[in-house]
């Protein structure tokens, strides 16, 4: 007798899958339409928290678990009554179980995730037991001992994949809380997280890359005050954390394993300082032997390093030595330590434009890059969907003064946003929101700087102008000529480039373009 029925394989086939795709993509809800055919609730797409109703409900979840669970348990059944299956099948049905376990334990799984929202409760949810592993290790002999079942496919260790469940619940959890927004692009952030935290690939992280996604550094760009440090810990607290099956505790705790330092705010030497580490004596102030984060973060945490485009070269030799060698010194020693964790860096600079101008090392940039993730304006957002807006605003007016006053705070900001400052571009993003919001909660007011483009740099600026056919030949040929001697920052070099007389190049020098070229540069 064969296990699965043609109908039971289509609807075990999309159940299976939900323990693969990315929850944040459309592919998720053409599962789950799948799965439960005319059962199936239409809903709104783009999953995401919303403050009037805590973490919106998909009200096929139910309907999905019991399927799941059901359609599981007949399946053993069978199983134990001598069906059998092809090596297809068996993949259907191992990926079955695993999304009815995930979800039958889900509850539990998310009890210390919550109790972990203090850094001093996760540092004791890290040492907290975990007895539900022995019923985990029971479900998962029940359901792949009969038949033979287990023969066929590849099952994974136990305590390795209960760290793998305890991961996506946290995973899930942190993008959840952290990326507030219905837009698209919101989304989308979403979506991006989630793949820098598993890749594309569910299975091959399962099996190989678990081991090896700390080792890849992780660069968040987008404008300031989009939310690039939120980005960062979703993805430090969603990271892989082995389980050890003997002591039933994890290796370490989740929530307490990371380490921000904002690099803008530190001098080159104190930047040194956080980050390696310190001997006593090493430069003036240093009276004791300091533990930089390099040393202090455990291989499951993370380092997140804010404004990475704001280092000196110095200080970006000696973080490109730590991401190519794993390796580091503290400052006044020679011994050489190992930096277990993963790296996460974010900047609002154009990388791309700092390399040109040789002030940020394209070696660095490389290691920096093999991960990416960009957090989209406020602006995009709301283009994309104008009802994000209030969504936000509830969001923060909940978290200032509480369910109960904030719908009353909502429409004073909408109201004052929408006949104040309509259209506006909102230039400091989510952060000036939130300022916008206190600002009327004191005041009943904002008045915002004025929003207007950023200006172009010099060079892109020429670009614009060339494309658009503005400049006559003689303005065209005094600016290239420009262009090209703040380049090479000689005459002589500037005319054999160009192919003129060096007298000609001084003389058609614009010396406003020459200024802003020198800035753009990083010349004085």
């Amino acid at each position: 007798m064969a296990l699965l029925t043609d109908n039971e394989r289509e609807v075990a086939s999309a159940l299976a899958q939900l323990t693969l795709v990315n929850p944040f993509l459309p592919q998720r809800i053409d599962c789950e339409r799948q799965a439960l055919g005319e059962q199936f609730v239409e809903h709104q797409a783009v999953w995401h928290v919303r403050a009037d109703a805590g973490e919106l409900a998909n009200p096929n979840l139910d309907r999905l678990t019991r399927t799941a669970q059901q359609l599981a348990i007949d399946l053993c059944r069978r199983l134990e009554g001598g069906a059998t299956a092809g090596k297809r099948d068996a993949r259907i049905y191992r990926d079955l179980v695993l999304y009815a376990l995930y979800r039958r334990y889900q509850a539990e799984l998310q009890r210390p995730i919550r109790a972990g929202s203090s850094r001093e409760a996760a540092q004791r949810g890290g040492a907290a037991s975990f007895p539900i592993y022995r019923r985990f290790v029971a479900d998962l002999d029940r359901f792949f001992a009969p038949g033979g079942i287990a023969g066929k496919i590849d099952v994974l260790d136990p305590a390795h994949l209960f760290a793998c469940f305890f991961q996506v619940r946290r995973a899930f959890h942190y993008i959840h809380r952290f990326i507030i927004g219905g837009s698209m692009p919101a989304a989308k952030l979403r979506a991006a997280v989630w793949e820098s935290i598993f890749s594309h690939d569910m299975r091959r992280y399962r099996r190989v890359l678990y081991r090896q996604m700390g080792d890849v550094t992780t660069l968040i760009t987008g404008p300031s005050g989009t939310g690039k440090e939120l980005v960062a810990r979703a993805i430090a607290l969603g990271r892989y954390i082995p389980f050890d099956a003997r002591k039933l505790r994890f290796e370490e705790g989740f929530a307490a394993a990371f380490f921000p330092l904002n690099l803008s705010a530190l001098s080159p030497t104190l930047i040194e300082s956080e980050l390696f580490g310190h001997r006593r004596g090493s430069f003036t102030g240093a009276v004791e032997d300091r533990t930089g984060w390099l040393e202090a973060c455990p291989a499951c945490g993370t380092v997140f390093l804010d404004e990475i485009g704001e280092i000196t070269s110095a200080v970006q030799v000696e973080l490109l030595r730590v991401l190519e060698n794993r390796s580091f010194q503290r400052l006044g020693e020679t011994h050489e330590r190992d930096f277990r964790g993963k790296i996460v860096a974010a900047t609002n600079r154009d990388l791309d434009r700092e390399m040109r101008a040789g002030r940020f090392r394209e070696d660095l940039y490389y290691r920096l890059c093999a991960d990416t993730v960009c957090t989209p304006s406020l602006a995009e957002r709301l283009e994309d969907s104008p009802r994000e807006l209030a969504l936000l605003v509830r969001h923060m007016a909940t978290r200032m003064v509480g369910a109960e006053e904030a719908e009353g705070l909502v429409e004073e900001v909408t109201e004052w946003v929408e006949q104040e400052m309509n259209p506006y571009c909102w230039p400091g993003n989510v952060r000036e929101l939130s300022q916008c919001v206190r600002n009327i909660l004191i005041r009943r007011s904002y008045r915002p700087p004025a929003c207007e483009p950023a200006a172009l740099g010099a060079v892109e600026e020429l670009t614009r102008q060339t494309a658009a056919g503005e400049l006559t030949a003689d303005q065209l040929l005094s600016r290239y000529v420009t262009l090209v001697y703040a380049r090479t920052g000689s005459y002589q070099e500037a005319a054999r480039r160009l192919g003129l007389d060096r007298r000609t190049v001084k003389a058609r020098i614009d010396a406003p373009m020459l200024t802003r070229l020198r800035e753009e540069f990083g010349e004085e």
